[in-house]
């Protein structure tokens, strides 16, 4: 599926194009994203401005960010856009484009690792990119991680997927029904982790746009359905919610391989 950059306002497209105007002339930046929503065209007047610099010197990232945020103060473009919306700032996230898998404990939910490059590589819009910086880094990454790699994810993610399951009823049997829910919730993430990582795609967001990454992304939109059912519940004290964790569990096996 083909995404294009859509600016919601001239506000966000004139202070992403003085960004790029400034930050192209920083001989430390060899490339500029545009992320998140305004990248894939879903932003609202509302929505952040959320942009990547890519650099070789992660030393260099504090230096750099004290120079955006003194720059924040000072360039009107930037002034003008926090004023389009309610939450319209620029988001700035800086690095080497380096992604590695992170150690995860047992209640944190899902790691970020598929979504960092999804995001990074798959779901952004290139502004500036000098001497093909960018487009060599996706080589690391695109089409996916190596399958050796995979393999090692969808078994952890499969292992916490069924660590939390487990808990589920033991903690409404306890009557402990928020923590039982909470372990529902986080279950429900690690199925979406483990779901695109067995289809070898890179997700967007495990909490956001749920629907557009499982129907229009992977073009399961009865699956879609199923989902949305298991995060409504009727009645939260009793025994539903252990009955949702089972379904999720069979939805798991079904469509997990």
């Amino acid at each position: 599926m083909k995404y294009a950059k859509s600016y919601p306002t001239t506000e966000h497209e004139n202070a992403a194009n003085k960004f790029v105007e400034i930050f192209s002339k920083d001989s430390r930046v060899n490339s500029i994203l545009l992320v998140n929503s305004c990248a894939r065209g879903k932003a609202t007047k509302d929505s952040c401005l959320d942009l990547v610099l890519l650099i070789n010197n992660l030393s260099e990232k504090e230096k750099i960010e004290l120079d955006f945020k003194n720059l924040l103060k000072s360039v009107p473009e930037f002034i003008e856009l926090k004023k389009a919306g309610r939450f319209s700032h620029i988001d700035l996230f800086i690095t080497d484009g380096q992604i590695t898998p992170n150690e995860r404990e047992w209640e944190s939910g899902p790691d970020e690792f598929e979504l960092a490059i999804g995001n990074l590589f798959i779901y952004s819009f290139v502004l500036f990119d000098k001497k093909d910086y960018f487009l060599k880094l996706t080589k690391k990454y695109l089409p996916y991680y190596s399958e050796n790699l995979r393999k090692k994810k969808l078994a952890e993610a499969t292992k916490f997927f069924l660590n939390n399951i487990h808990h589920v009823q033991l903690y409404v049997d306890r009557e402990l029904y928020f923590a039982a829910f909470d372990r529902l919730y986080k279950a429900s993430q690690e199925f979406l982790q483990a779901l695109f990582i067995s289809k070898k795609v890179y997700p967007i967001s495990y909490a956001k746009w749920i629907k557009e990454q499982l129907v229009e992304i992977l073009g399961m939109p009865r699956l879609y359905s199923e989902f949305v059912q298991i995060h409504e519940i009727n009645k939260f004290e009793g025994q539903e919610i252990a009955q949702k964790a089972e379904k999720l569990r069979k939805m798991f096996q079904e469509n997990v391989k």
